[in-house]
């Protein structure tokens, strides 16, 4: 019994939302045992809503660094509180102060996420703000006791937050670092698909589907990373955490390794559609997978980590491979010398998995430095904010948009004299999303997640009338509406909402609060869905060709990269895994675009949306030919034969470059027939080398620099298709390789 109730708490401890919920329990029930202990109940409407707002505001960081951004947090939570405290009688004043405001905050998201993050905790205050002003008659007194209370709630959970990371400053580490390696398994298992040796398999599909997860890895290793960044500042020689960097790396590797194809699959499926080597691929793909679901939970729980299935599987892999090549067939070369190279690639993926459960006898890396995006200083922040105040910013654009959307609902609470107005303001704020796609789903959510919660909070209150058991159920719907924020926007709005109706009921009459409280919720979210459809409306569409753009730019500084390193030899520096980061990025930012405007209207969605699903298709592709050229880095020696391969390789991404360029400029991209078929002429001219592993070597680089080159064709016209105007025919896409 003790050992399954010590292995329950110890997975109850490995959840991402368990900490940061237990901290959000322990704030409430300290204000909410105060506010019973001075006999003053309604002392914990202000410390709840200081501590909701300071949870909000919380970023990942070391101790120090919660500590300084604690301290600006409580600043601008105060002069917020202060200035609304001040300007509340004045509506000609208090109007434009809260655009402006809202502008304002909403734009420092442009120096960095954790500055978008407090600046829309900060907004969220000052409508807490409103709320208790009018909560106690639209007056009070003493301007400065609320904006206190408020501080004080918000520094008390800061408090809590600063001593717990304090205390376990490596366990955020470990749970992104085991969320990396869920989503790897992931992308791996959905990669296995591929491999299935059927005849029609909607191979675009499953394209899409691995672009998706390929943002998800993404992601998830941008997390990890600025976990493990900013908790190395000054600490290079902690061991665990240098442990943690040693298995991020690792990700990294197989992350380059997994996306990386050797050989168009159906043209593999064609030819062994009657052997089992696809069917070994496959098992392979899927239980190395699965290993890594494996790894993520021996993370977590500290157990052993056992990927032996996935070493089975790597030997019949190669007994197949070597079943075939005693065939002799002369058809079979060119597929097999890529089986080949994508065997010692899962083998040394397969390696990195072995490494991954001991990364402390992994070597370290000859270059470990991690690349700081934070801002170097005023300057470089102010230029960041400079960059982005145009219209063609979607930044700039979203704080334009939630300032007159909050300017309009500050317009309607005072034409109409709602009773509790200023729920319009916050509903607007959480409604209220960067693309339309986002707004319309959280527009859905709060009015149902409202709806539920009125229903549940009013049930509650009837049911439980004593104020003891109204109180613990306030602090049980905050710890909810945490523990869900984030992954069930419905579940939390709920929980929002009864805590607020038992909290507010114990000061005053809580059942006055259902009918307002979702009329106000109504308008709100009207007056968001409004805004974002009306006031500079960010299709996704307009700027799908920029995305498409910078995709197959950063791709091309992959490529350009992977061959200074065939160059000067294998290095996993800074500047190559940044290019190899940047690719993956804006790959990852095409896919979220698409998603997006599937959830657009179809009159913006257009046929928009399908061109750009087969841009990603083929952009994806040639990242995961790029993928394996730089995963086969290191395996060439020089030859004189070189020279003109990478000269033709420049070439080729001189030719992406300006495709690339027409695609952002949104013009018609050059005809590349031609400079292809001499690209490829060199890329398939047999090696000179009298070596023949040098050979098998050589033509595999060839191989894949041939695959890359075919890309140009698929790549061009969905290009073309893109850029095409309204009025114009598409052009005819011919089939991708």
């Amino acid at each position: 019994m003790s050992d399954s109730l010590s292995h329950s708490l110890r997975r109850l401890w490995t959840l991402d939302k368990f900490a940061y919920s237990l901290r959000v329990f322990m704030a409430f029930s300290g204000a909410m045992a105060l506010s019973w202990q001075q006999d003053q109940i309604g002392l914990a409407i202000p410390l709840f809503l200081g501590i909701i707002a300071s949870a909000l505001a919380e970023t990942d960081d070391s101790w120090e660094g919660r500590v300084r951004a604690l301290l600006v947090i409580l600043v601008c939570f105060f002069v917020a509180s202060l200035s609304v405290e001040v300007l509340f009688p004045w509506p000609w004043l208090f109007a434009p102060g809260l655009a402006l405001s809202a502008f304002v905050l909403v734009m420092l998201g442009a120096v960095e996420q954790r500055y978008a993050t407090i600046g829309s905790a900060t907004l969220i205050l000052s409508v807490y703000s409103m709320i208790n002003i009018e909560q106690h008659g639209g007056t009070n007194e003493d301007i400065w006791l609320q904006p206190l209370l408020l501080v004080a709630g918000a520094a008390w959970y800061g408090v809590i937050s600063v001593i717990w990371c304090l205390l376990f400053s490596r366990q955020p580490v470990k749970q992104s670092m085991a969320q990396l390696y869920r989503e790897l398994g992931t992308y791996l298992i959905i990669k296995a698909t591929l491999f299935e040796p059927l005849r029609g398999l909607d191979v675009e599909a499953r394209r899409v589907e691995l672009a998706r997860q390929n943002g998800r890895v993404v992601m998830a290793l941008n997390q990890a990373k600025e976990m493990i960044f900013r908790r190395l500042e000054g600490q290079r020689a902690n061991r665990k955490l240098n442990r943690y960097l040693r298995l991020y790396f690792i990700a990294q590797d197989i992350h380059e390794r997994v996306s990386a194809s050797h050989y168009p699959y159906s043209a593999l499926a064609e030819t062994f559609f009657h052997h089992d080597v696809l069917f070994r691929c496959q098992r392979l793909l899927d239980q190395q997978g699965r290993a890594c679901k494996r790894l993520a939970k021996a993370l977590l729980l500290r157990q052993p980590f056992d990927h032996g299935l996935s070493e089975q599987a790597l030997e019949d892999l190669r007994a197949s491979i070597v079943y075939l090549r005693a065939q002799r067939n002369p058809a079979w070369t060119p597929l097999l010398r890529s089986l080949q190279a994508l065997g010692r690639n899962l083998a040394t993926l397969e390696d990195q998995l072995s490494r991954a459960h001991n990364p402390d006898m992994v070597a370290d890396q000859q270059d470990a430095s991690l690349f700081n995006r934070s801002p170097r200083s005023l300057k470089d922040a102010w230029e960041r904010v400079r960059l982005n105040l145009t219209p063609g910013s979607p930044l700039f654009r979203h704080a334009l948009r939630l300032s007159t959307a909050l300017l309009l609902g500050y317009g309607v609470l005072h034409l109409i004299h709602p009773t509790q107005g200023y729920w319009i303001l916050l509903t607007t704020l959480f409604v209220c999303r960067p693309n339309f796609g986002a707004t319309r789903r959280f527009l859905y959510q709060r009015i149902v997640g409202t709806v539920l919660g009125l229903v549940t909070g009013w049930a509650l209150i009837s049911l439980f009338v004593e104020p003891l058991m109204q109180s613990l159920i306030a602090i049980a719907a905050g710890v909810v509406f945490f523990a869900n924020r984030e992954k069930h926007y419905v579940v939390a709005t709920a929980a929002i909402t009864t805590l607020v109706l038992a909290s507010f009921n114990q000061v005053g009459d809580g059942f006055d609060l259902i009918m307002p409280r979702l009329f106000d919720t109504l308008i709100g979210a009207l007056i968001s869905g409004l805004a974002v459809f009306l006031i500079l409306p960010d299709w996704q569409g307009r700027r799908l060709h920029k995305v498409a753009s910078t995709a197959l730019a950063n791709s091309t500084a992959y490529l350009r990269e992977i061959i200074h390193q065939y160059e000067s030899g294998k290095q996993d520096d800074l500047a190559y895994r940044l290019a190899r980061r940047n690719a993956h990025n804006a790959d990852a930012a095409l896919s979220t675009v698409l998603s997006n405007m599937l959830q657009e209207p179809g009159h913006y969605r257009k046929k928009d949306a399908d061109e750009g699903f087969r841009f990603l298709v083929a952009s994806h592709t040639l990242l995961g030919y790029l993928s394996a050229l730089g995963a086969h880095r290191g395996s060439v020696s020089a030859s004189a034969q070189d020279a003109e391969l990478y000269t033709a390789a420049r070439t080729l991404a001189d030719r992406f470059d300006a495709l690339a360029a027409r695609l952002a400029a949104r013009e018609t991209p050059p005809d590349t027939k031609a400079v292809q078929a001499e690209l490829m002429a060199v890329f398939e001219r047999e090696p000179t080398s009298a070596q023949d592993d040098a050979d098998d070597e050589r033509r595999l680089i060839q191989g894949q620099l041939l695959h890359i080159a075919r890309q140009l064709t698929p790549l061009h016209d969905a290009a073309e298709r893109l850029v095409a105007r309204p009025d114009e025919p598409a052009p005819v896409t011919s089939a991708p390789d």
